[in-house]
């Protein structure tokens, strides 16, 4: 059966077998293509078949999606064509089955969706949190003002301890992670933590997966102090200090 496979950087995070029914891509927790991520919408494209065909088309999204690397609102798809949402990939494969491993995997509950967040643009570069429509901003308030932090406890990182002070902390080999991996064998993109209203959520995004206090993450999992995630070679300690 064909199959769409999302992919982050170079890992790939699930693969989903396209069948007669529409497919619906977004953040919320009801869509067949689940994208955690804030640059994505709670739902944000659609695609279904029509006349033995596959067509894409763009939910009126925030941020929109482009197709081989132009912008499209509606769109025929074909074999190998790379759909590109947020900073996911999907990739139409028309000639291959859905991976056994993807097809048992269990769908993972999804915490409380915040705002969807504006990706950088050349016209609106992402400095930091955007102003609310009243006016004000949406950095937390005084009384949250304690930034959590991951200590390297083991493993080969750039860094010793990193600050968790944007919305989105990618942890891998890639030049665009923030907690950078080194080593031969590190994934471009092992896992991210998300900062939501109500805390920071560690996804993890490598195929061997990711254990927090000896457990197996099965999905977005809510951080508390002191916390021990191992991924990707190293253990990360989760820590709030004032």
């Amino acid at each position: 059966m064909p199959k769409l496979v999302l992919k982050f950087e170079a890992a790939v995070v699930r693969e989903v077998p396209i069948g007669k029914k529409p497919i619906t891509i977004g953040r919320a927790p009801d869509n067949d293509v689940q994208i955690d991520n804030l640059a994505v919408s709670d739902h944000h494209a659609r695609i279904s078949s029509q006349d033995s065909q596959l067509r894409i088309e763009d939910l009126d999204s925030l941020n929109g999606i482009s197709l081989n690397g132009a912008p499209i609102k509606k769109e025929w798809l074909h074999s190998g064509d790379r759909v590109s949402i947020g900073k996911h990939v999907i990739i139409v494969d028309l000639e291959h089955d859905v991976a056994i491993y993807d097809k048992i995997k269990p769908k993972a509950a999804t915490p409380k969706l915040e705002e969807t967040y504006v990706m950088a643009s050349h016209s609106r570069p992402d400095s930091g949190p955007y102003p609310a429509q009243d006016g004000t901003s949406e950095e937390a308030s005084p009384d949250r003002t304690r930034v959590p932090s991951v200590v390297v406890l083991k493993g080969k990182a750039a860094q010793k301890e990193y600050l968790l002070s944007n919305r989105l902390t990618l942890i891998g080999k890639s030049p665009m992670a923030t907690l950078r991996l080194k080593g031969w064998f590190a994934p471009p993109a092992a896992a991210q933590i998300n900062q939501r209203k109500d805390g920071y959520y560690f996804t993890s995004l490598s195929k061997r997966g990711a254990l927090i206090n000896g457990r197996q993450v099965t999905g977005p999992t809510l951080l508390s102090e002191g916390d021990l995630i191992e991924v990707a070679g190293v253990s990360l300690k989760f820590m709030v200090r004032d």
